[in-house]
């Protein structure tokens, strides 16, 4: 599977499957090195088979956790264990995980049959061995005949390492640490709360099952990636957990899951956020747009279920989208139905419209020009009998457009909005926030 294209080398991918429940999450946080993948004392927190970048031994390579695998899984079941055999299908090493201390599960000889189907390179870890008195325990996992059991403990990290060095044994060879591209497709992140259609985007825009949909809200947990290609240009899209609350607010595996989707928010580079035209739009959706604002990040709006409203509703749609989306105006939307793929090929344009705005500078000379004729024709309002002025301005940096203004005095922020606004008219930078910050000179009697 280890293949190069271009300049860019393909990492070895590892898949660890198992039963549910037997620690895979926390064996995968162990091998990264930090808490990525959402764990919690319930079956079935992981429902997608989710990528990490890992490193050991100067060697690269992709680890794939997935959800619990069952043979006689039904309805989300099933789906779950649907993307554990995708995973299977899609690595180079798979990882399985067995739970030491209950020995070996009929449900654990059903996954051993499907492994040799798969003729891959297995690696046996026989997990919540704590101690040296649990190790009689790994052992009994020989008449799985898929070789030496190495027993470790996810919690405590012991045997990681004896495993990670097995594993290294039957891997391709990666590229060495720190020799990876730089750049690659652009990132994108999908957000919005639970239940609007994210993994069905994902899906329809991956034109295959990548994710686990069900109309149950909440069914994704950690961020996806998955490297799609649409409009003829490939894009890196991060599917992220629906946000039901605010993070301080949620509680167990979904707190967690809010703190990856801030996480992907910041890592991506526009966030699509997706709607439920069919229904009101609510304080959530106004709150993550919010979110991606303050982010820093180009913006694109997803009216999604398009196909699920009619007449009357879109009339109510344009006043909620002209009084409450008001402030995110500068957003290009696209009408899409995420079901039935309408207009989901549009989001390209959208997409490439909010970075170039995001990606958008001005010159010095463009804009002191441009601020010079703004305050001739709108000067700032008199305070305390002084007008403050602007004496100098400059884009302090791009992604996203950030303008310095020097000024004599404190601005009134309605005047700074209003310059905003006016910055927005002469050069555009559509789908990318605009932060405008005042620099005021110090009275002398403050230096």
């Amino acid at each position: 599977m280890t293949e190069t294209t271009g300049t860019e080398q393909v990492k070895p991918v590892v898949a660890v499957v198992g039963r549910p429940n037997v620690g895979k999450s926390m064996l995968v946080n162990r091998i990264i090195g930090r808490r990525e993948a959402v764990v919690q004392d319930l079956p079935g927190v992981t429902r997608d088979r989710v990528s990490y970048d890992a490193e050991w031994n100067g060697r690269e390579f992709v680890i794939v956790d997935t959800g619990g695998w069952a043979p006689d899984a039904k309805g989300m079941a099933a789906q779950i264990a649907e993307q554990a055999e995708l995973a299977i299908a899609a690595a180079d090493v798979v990882l399985f995980v067995v739970d030491a201390t209950v020995g070996t599960q009929d449900v654990d000889e059903a996954v051993v049959d499907v492994l040799r189907r798969s003729r891959k390179p297995v690696v046996l870890a026989a997990n919540k061995v704590d101690d040296l008195r649990q190790e009689a325990d790994a052992a009994s996992m020989w008449n799985l005949g898929l070789g030496e059991p190495h027993p470790v403990s996810a919690m405590h990290g012991r045997g990681t390492g004896d495993l990670l060095d097995a594993m290294l044994e039957v891997m391709p060879e990666a590229p060495r640490a720190g020799e990876a591209e730089i750049g690659g497709p652009r990132r994108v992140a999908i957000v919005g709360r639970p239940n609007v259609g994210k993994s069905s985007l994902l899906n329809q825009l991956a034109n295959a099952r990548r994710v686990v949909v069900d109309n149950v809200a909440g069914t994704t947990v950690d961020p996806v990636d998955e490297l799609v290609e649409v409009g003829g240009i490939l894009y890196r899209f991060i599917d992220t957990a629906g946000l039901r609350r605010r993070v301080k607010e949620a509680s167990g595996h979904e707190y967690y899951a809010a703190l990856r989707t801030q996480s992907a928010i910041e890592r991506a580079e526009v966030c699509v956020v997706v709607l439920d035209a069919s229904e009101t739009i609510s304080d959530q959706d106004l709150r993550i747009l919010t979110m991606v604002e303050e982010a820093g990040k180009a913006l694109v709006i997803a009216y999604n279920k398009w196909d699920l409203t009619d007449d009357e509703r879109r009339h109510y749609l344009a006043r909620e989208v002209e009084q409450d989306i008001r402030a995110f105006a500068w957003a290009p939307g696209v009408n899409i139905s995420a079901l039935t793929g309408r207009n989901v090929d549009r989001l390209s344009k959208a997409i490439e419209e909010a970075l170039e705005g995001w990606e958008t500078r001005v010159s010095t000379g463009k804009l002191n020009a441009f601020l010079g004729r703004l305050t001739a024709a709108h000067p700032h309002p008199v305070r305390g009998g002084k007008q403050p002025r602007i004496l100098f301005g400059t884009q302090a940096h791009n992604c996203p457009p950030t303008f310095a203004l020097f000024t004599s005095g404190q601005f009134d922020p309605q005047y700074v909005r209003f310059v905003e606004r006016r910055l927005r008219e002469d050069f555009g930078f559509r789908g990318s926030p605009v932060h405008v910050e005042v620099r005021a000179r110090e009275k002398r009697k403050d230096r």
